[in-house]
Order: structure tokens, then C-alpha cells, then sequence
């Protein structure tokens, strides 16, 4: 029997108007021997000039889903002064931003009075909810997806909140 929960690749497809995406931790299952995390921590940057050499497919799935005319926006709750992975995430967020995305920047302090989910999310046109889960280490344990209203509504509120409070990427600086 078919499952009548569209996996994440089939909501981002169908999504009509929306895709927004809240990040609340200040790491992510972090390779510190091998990876972009560990070559970052060794100097490399992406090149803005070199746009084949960035994070593909993901970025070419931003580039086609804003093409469509969803708006996909991101927001970023971060402890300051930031981690190193959060400084990580920062130095190649122009490449999201370059495919069509829009991130936002909160301090942590500043989000102390937001009824917040307990975990990261992506919200499709305000009625579907992909929730992700992690481990205390930052590594991913899963997802739900549910369109239950009560789950859209509160993510639809936290997002909306967060990002009006959040600065703009090319307005934040890291701290």
C-alpha cells in the first residue's frame, strides 16, 4: 500500500508558493577529518566566480524550485558568540543566497520569548512540516512529515516571528 506522506524531495517539488526551512542548532554532524567542514577548517572557500564548484545538487534544487516561483527563505537561530561551525555555515551561505535563497540570522538571545519547536523544520506552503531530528552530537536520526495543523500553525508562527526579528545575510555580521 502507498504511503499517503510525500517524502521531502516530492514536497519541494510540489510546493506551490513556500518553502521555509528554521535551524536552531549551533552544529550539525560535523566530520572534523574529512569533508567540507574539515577543509574548511583548513582554509579552502568557495569561490563566488566558480559557481560549478559549489554545493550541487542542492543548490541547482533551490535554483529550480525558486525558477517555479516559490519563495524559499531559511532562518538561522545562533548562539553568539558563534561556533565554528556556525562560522562555517556563514562563510558559504553567499551560495545559497546566490541560488535564490533567503537566510536570515537570529541571535539566540533575541528569540528567549518564541514559542519554538523542539526541533529544525521545513514548512511547505504552510500546510506540510518536515521536521528533522538529531542527535546531542549533530547527527541526523531521522524525519517526520505530517501535515497535522495544530504542527503547521506553530511552525508557520515561529517562522514568521523569527524571521521578522532576524537580519538580512548580507546585513549580519558574525560574531
Amino acid at each position: 500500500m502507498p504511503s499517503s506522506v510525500p517524502t521531502f524531495e516530492e514536497l519541494i517539488a510540489s510546493c506551490t508558493s513556500s518553502a521555509v526551512h528554521l535551524e536552531m542548532r549551533d552544529s550539525y554532524a560535523v566530520d572534523y577529518e574529512d569533508g567540507p567542514f574539515a577543509a574548511w577548517k583548513n582554509g579552502f572557500r568557495y569561490d563566488p566566480n566558480d559557481r560549478d564548484s559549489w554545493w550541487r545538487p542542492w543548490l541547482d534544487l533551490i535554483t529550480d524550485t525558486v525558477s517555479r516561483g516559490v519563495v524559499v527563505r531559511r532562518a538561522r537561530i545562533i548562539s553568539e558568540p558563534a561556533s565554528e561551525y556556525t562560522r562555517f555555515l556563514y562563510d558559504g551561505t553567499f551560495t545559497n543566497v546566490a541560488a535564490g535563497e533567503q537566510v536570515r540570522w537570529l541571535p539566540r538571545r533575541q528569540a528567549s520569548d518564541i514559542p519554538l519547536p523542539g526541533n529544525d523544520f521545513w514548512l511547505f506552503d504552510e500546510r506540510w512540516v518536515h521536521w528533522n531530528h538529531f542527535a546531542g552530537d549533530g547527527s541526523w536520526t531521522g524525519e517526520e512529515i505530517t501535515d497535522d495543523p495544530a504542527a503547521a500553525k506553530l511552525c508557520t508562527n515561529a517562522f514568521e516571528t523569527v524571521w521578522a526579528r532576524a537580519t538580512p545575510h548580507d546585513h549580519y555580521k558574525i560574531r
